[in-house]
């Protein structure tokens, strides 16, 4: 078995690893002279890797043999939520036609993604132009018995293929060679709009953007876009898939498809929506004051912005233009995020603040949540003299262009 380019990792490294999963890699790194035989920046880096496996990819956890790559690599890489999200959509997009289904892999990476293209039976051609993480890939591939991922050892940018590919899949490095983040694609490694024109021959091709990369912007530089794939985890937004096909959807009115994934990849919500439905469908605003429950969408639709649909959805009204939370006077079921219910609306300054704590059992703490506010969570929270935790939530907001601040408590966290 090999990982550090043409360096052997021995079974009694893998081992000493497997043995030593729940100790401190950093204690083990100072006790190398103990352990000869081990090598023990190899050994640290699968125990540290194991343990974000266990939250990240917990199928790993599966193969014994399974070797992880530097912190790096572990990090830039897809979870196994957003990876079983992308074989489902692949799968969906190959249904219409007779298999075996190809797919070409531009930027293989940690190759988590094309794990779960080739679980759900696609023919994969993994392109890693990083020979240390290809040839650890392959052996990871192997270590899975998943013989229908092909490894190329190549740049993307000039390996030349006449082959057809149902799919092309692109996930470009988002690190400029000074390793700060990047967001266009034209500032990713490699440079995906340039690379249009001279891709192998394809029906679609999917691209995956981080989630601050502005989807406008995606549109126009990739064009023929038939959906934007908005996807969260838990709450929190991770990713943007741009689907190009001249076959699939309507361009010139693509399709936002915004979910919110539980851990396991298993769907909590899913909206679609076209383009020109959230651009012309206009919020309604809460005029008449804060209704008795408030709701903040999840981080998918707050990405994606359709303010008026989410009103015209759910029957609820918009605080402010750029305040992106909602009101009812009656609990909406199923609200796609968090839920509260309005206590009472407190004056900010520190003897209301305390006072209201006080009256609810909470002495002093509480969860605070700023929105379109001009004072931030942490400089509330160090103003009010606020212990973070407790049930409460005090969310500072602008309603109708008043800033002001409720003492709420969260109803419900199934839809978040």
């Amino acid at each position: 078995m090999f990982c550090d380019l043409w360096t052997v990792i021995s079974e009694s490294t893998l081992a000493f690893a497997r043995e030593h999963c729940n100790d401190d890699p950093v204690k083990l790194l100072l006790q190398r002279h103990r352990h000869p035989d081990v090598d023990m920046e190899l050994a640290a880096r699968q125990i540290e890797g194991r343990r974000q496996a266990a939250a990240k990819w917990p199928l790993l956890l599966q193969y014994p043999d399974y070797v992880y790559p530097a912190h790096l690599g572990r990090e830039q890489s897809s979870s196994q939520a957003t990876a079983l999200y992308k074989a489902s959509l692949a799968s969906l997009l190959t249904a219409d036609s007779p298999g075996p289904h190809r797919l070409l892999d531009l930027t293989g990476g940690m190759g988590i993604d094309d794990i779960f293209f080739a679980r759900n039976g696609l023919d994969v051609d993994y392109i890693e132009r990083n020979e240390e993480l290809c040839k650890l890939s392959q052996h990871n591939f192997a270590a899975m018995g998943l013989t229908n991922i092909h490894c190329h050892c190549a740049d993307s940018t000039t390996r030349q293929s006449n082959t057809s590919y149902d799919i092309i899949y692109a996930d470009p490095a988002r690190r400029d060679t000074a390793g700060r983040k990047t967001y266009a694609f034209s500032d990713c490694s490699p440079d995906i709009v340039a690379l249009l024109p001279v891709l192998p021959p394809h029906r679609h091709l999917l691209v995956k953007a981080s989630p601050m990369a502005d989807i406008a912007s995606g549109l126009q530089q990739l064009g023929h876009v038939a959906e934007v794939h908005v996807i969260a985890v838990c709450g929190e937004c991770k990713e943007l898939l741009f689907l190009v096909s001249s076959q699939y959807g309507q361009p010139d009115n693509p399709a936002i498809i915004c979910t919110n994934l539980r851990a396991d990849g298993t769907a909590i919500s899913t909206h679609r929506f076209g383009l020109d439905q959230q651009r012309q469908t206009q919020p309604t605003y809460c005029s008449d004051g804060m209704g008795h429950y408030l709701y903040e969408p999840h981080a998918a639709l707050m990405k994606a912005a359709p303010w008026g649909c989410l009103c015209l959805w759910y029957n609820v009204k918009k605080l402010d233009r750029n305040s992106h939370l909602y009101t009812s006077p009656r609990l909406v079921e199923g609200f796609p995020g968090r839920t509260f219910e309005v206590l009472r609306e407190v004056p900010l300054n520190k003897k209301d603040i305390a006072a209201a704590l006080d009256e609810h059992g909470s002495h002093g703490q509480a969860n605070v949540i700023s929105r379109n506010h001009p004072l931030a969570a942490d400089t509330i929270r160090q103003k009010m003299h606020i212990t973070p935790g407790g049930n409460l939530y005090l969310i500072a907001t602008t309603v109708m262009q008043r800033p002001t601040t409720y003492l709420c408590v969260k109803t419900s966290a199934a839809s978040e």
